[in-house]
């Protein structure tokens, strides 16, 4: 039975091993940071709002990853499912102050799609559409996805690993692995042996509330590039955001930005007040908000100029000649797109390394 190692533990690595499982082979993950462990900026995956939003663009084959990524959501969103206990289907409207359709046209295919009337617009709005979608309560579905992974006979050893190599050759007193699966998000911008410079962090910030009276999504682009959403989870929780800062790598949330983005929650959603503090004679304000405040945060999206890399090749151990060469599979890259897409890379990755796996090196 080959066994094969995987480096990475986020929603990307977590859904490449549980496919990887799928085929009969025995996984081990290599990872510093695990679900449940004190958010960080370190580790991306806790962040995430999540839920699922068709990328804009006319990166096709993304694109097939998010439908594909879609489908399975949506299936196990059914209620009875162990998996639905943490997704949730509900209504989302998106809104745009361009009234143009760029962003709305990768998204007819969504369940119960329309556009939104006039009188349904809200602040600078000028065009909107609503459909049924899935969010994800990342809180709860990263430490599921990495219990069903251990009880299929997975193992984690918890390391940095700082090339490659240290894995190859079995440096924690690991099997020597048949094959190698590379999936540390941002990481792989500095993990030795993948050096991946083309990787970079778009900055989110986050503010996470308790609403459990919030049971539909909604999203805002404004001309000037602000973006806002607000996803209810299944637990009551809801994240509120957001912010893209393109090789932004500050590790802290910001006071003025989290004031900023509350603000403009507010005119997007006002019933994210709770009922029994709404007035229906003022506008909302920050400290209405401030008691349900749970806390401010910020992750690194894990971006790649060029998009999603799902590659397949082989890596000499040691980089000695006549050294043992070993199959690899590259599965990172995926933005803000990580939980969007995460199912149909696995598959891909996966099938790469079955490939590798019979072709043999």
């Amino acid at each position: 039975m080959p066994q094969i190692a995987l480096i990475g533990s986020g929603i990307v690595g977590l859904t490449t091993a549980l496919e990887i499982q799928a085929k009969g082979h025995v996984v081990t993950i290599y990872a510093e940071s695990l679900p449940g462990d004190d958010k960080s900026t370190r580790y991306t995956s806790p962040w995430a709002g999540a839920h699922h939003l068709m990328s804009p663009g006319d990166d096709q084959r993304k694109r097939e990853f998010e439908r594909e990524t879609f489908y399975r959501l949506w299936a196990d969103s059914e209620g009875g499912s162990e998996e639905s206990a943490f997704l949730m289907r509900n209504e989302q409207r998106e809104y745009y102050e361009d009234d143009s359709k760029a962003g709305k046209t990768e998204l007819e295919h969504m369940p119960e799609f329309r556009t939104l009337a006039d009188e349904e617009l809200v602040g600078p709005a000028k065009s909107g559409v609503a459909f049924t979608t899935i969010t994800i309560d990342t809180a709860a579905y990263l430490p599921f996805l990495l219990a069903r992974f251990l009880s299929r006979g997975g193992r984690v050893r918890r390391t940095q690993v700082q090339h490659i190599d240290q894995v190859l050759l079995g440096s924690w007193g690991t099997p020597i692995p048949d094959a190698l699966v590379v999936c540390p998000g941002l990481g792989a911008r500095f993990l030795g042996g993948v050096e991946d410079v083309s990787v970079y962090p778009i900055r989110g910030q986050t503010v996470l509330v308790r609403a459990p009276w919030v049971k539909s999504s909604r999203g805002m682009r404004e001309k000037n590039g602000d973006m806002t959403y607000i996803i209810p989870r299944r637990s009551g929780d809801v994240i509120i955001g957001g912010t893209y800062g393109v090789n932004d790598w500050y590790p802290h949330p910001r006071v003025e930005t989290g004031r900023a983005i509350l603000s403009r929650a507010l005119v997007l959603m006002p019933e994210l007040l709770p009922p029994n503090s709404r007035d229906a004679s003022q506008a909302p304000t920050i400290a209405d908000i401030e008691p349900i405040i749970i806390e401010h945060g910020c992750g690194l999206r894990p971006a790649r100029k060029g998009g999603i890399r799902v590659e397949s090749g082989t890596v000499v151990v040691g980089g000695a000649p006549g050294g043992k060469k070993v199959p690899v599979v590259y599965n990172y890259g995926h933005g803000g797109a990580g939980y969007q897409a995460s199912w149909g890379t696995a598959v891909a990755a996966t099938d790469l390394l079955e490939e590798g796996l019979t072709k043999g090196v």
